[in-house]
């Protein structure tokens, strides 16, 4: 108990009533509630839900070190760099939603992973996507002559027992300004203060056009989808509605959406707001993979369509690193401080999260997806000689 808990970093909650606990608290209670039972097959669904990307590496060396000679780990999870530090063997699942599934035969973690991408089943003769789904590197967007939309100066905001401040940054037109850190640093806390939600006790917000806010947590409520996005649709069905898929959700209620739904509608009502600079926090919540890739996919192709400028928080280290020109980075301690930083050039951003975190991304062959190196492999121990942590 005491060695379980440790790992999953809840020694400090053990004591409290299990309704006073956060979602990431309750997902890492409930993991080591179930690896602490005697059992041959362990299974975790979706592990990573709530999770932030800290507690989502450490859960995976946590989890990964359960499989041993007589012990065996299932893992469904929509956390591809996740699946694939995780797991050594996958299936594939595929069909269509809410009406059939099929799982294909057994593959290699990257194989499995590579078809799930390619959208094509070599041995089953299946192909379940029209189009393979690549991972090119978004190039940094020129500095110089950039026309800044929003920068701050020194910003500080203190609430009881917890402060987060910031140095000097700026967003410029025309960019995906991706957010890194764990819960509780202060990532949402400085999203409101940009967006206008909250104010800061000192510093400078300088915003020079209007600002639409996606929160982090939505409320439902009995308004027909249809209604709440009458601007969306009457303006933007090609690029938001359609790739969404938002059409058979038109004339449902809100209150009657999954999470994940609901997440689809509130993200492409956001960006149909009349604005220039659009505030995501967590849009992959609740979305599963081909989701997550069909979100990040619209989110650019809308960037360079409409010249907008999108700043993202997200926990997906994958969808970040598809979407993103640059990164802020929070560091600090949670639930007591926290630091904005950048925002910098992705390689220098990744580099300085994943030093911190003490792991090593590689490049995959065939398809550019960022995948991690097994701590203390042959490549780990080369690029962290070489203080190459992230390799663009």
């Amino acid at each position: 108990m005491d060695e379980v808990s440790e790992q999953l970093g809840i020694t400090n909650i053990l004591d409290r009533d299990i309704s006073a606990i956060s979602g990431g608290e309750m997902q890492r209670v409930a993991i080591a509630a179930t690896a602490l039972k005697n059992a041959d097959l362990y299974i975790f669904d979706e592990p990573t839900s709530y999770l932030d990307i800290k507690q989502r590496l450490r859960m995976s060396t946590f989890v990964r070190d359960m499989a041993i000679e007589q012990t065996h780990v299932m893992i469904v999870e929509h956390d591809l760099i996740v699946l694939d530090y995780i797991t050594d063997l996958v299936h594939v699942m595929y069909g269509e939603q809410a009406a059939y599934g099929v799982v294909s035969g057994l593959k290699s973690s990257r194989e499995g992973i590579n078809i799930f991408l390619s959208g094509y089943l070599r041995e089953e003769n299946i192909r379940f996507r029209d189009k393979a789904i690549t991972f090119i590197k978004t190039p940094e967007v020129e500095q110089r002559n950039q026309i800044v939309l929003c920068s701050w100066k020194n910003v500080e905001k203190k609430f009881e027992g917890f402060s987060v401040k910031s140095g000097s940054g700026e967003i410029h037109k025309g960019e995906i300004v991706g957010v890194l850190g764990e819960n509780g640093i202060g990532k949402t806390t400085f999203v409101k203060i940009l967006a206008g939600v909250l104010k800061p006790d000192r510093g400078e917000i300088s915003t020079k056009v209007k600002v639409s806010y996606k929160p982090q947590y939505l409320e439902p409520h009995e308004e027909i989808v249809m209604n709440y996005l009458k601007d969306a649709i009457a303006k933007f069905t090609h690029h938001l509605i359609e790739p969404l898929d938002i059409k058979p959700l038109l004339t449902r209620q809100l209150n009657q959406l999954s999470g994940g739904e609901l997440q689809r509608v509130a993200v492409a009502r956001a960006l149909s707001q009349d604005a220039a600079l659009f505030l995501l926090d967590e849009p992959s919540a609740y979305l599963d993979v081909e989701q997550r890739l069909k979100l990040s996919k619209m989110l650019k192709e809308f960037v360079e369509h409409y010249g907008a400028t999108i700043l993202v928080v997200d926990h997906d280290l994958l969808f970040l690193d598809y979407l993103s020109n640059r990164l802020l980075v929070f560091d600090g301690e949670p639930a007591i401080h926290g630091e904005v930083n950048g925002p910098f050039a992705m390689e220098e951003g990744m580099n300085m999260f994943l030093k911190d975190l003490g792991i090593t991304f590689r490049r995959d062959k065939d398809y550019g997806r960022p995948r991690a190196n097994k701590v203390g492999s042959v490549l780990d121990r080369e690029q962290k000689s070489e203080g190459k942590y992230y390799y663009v």
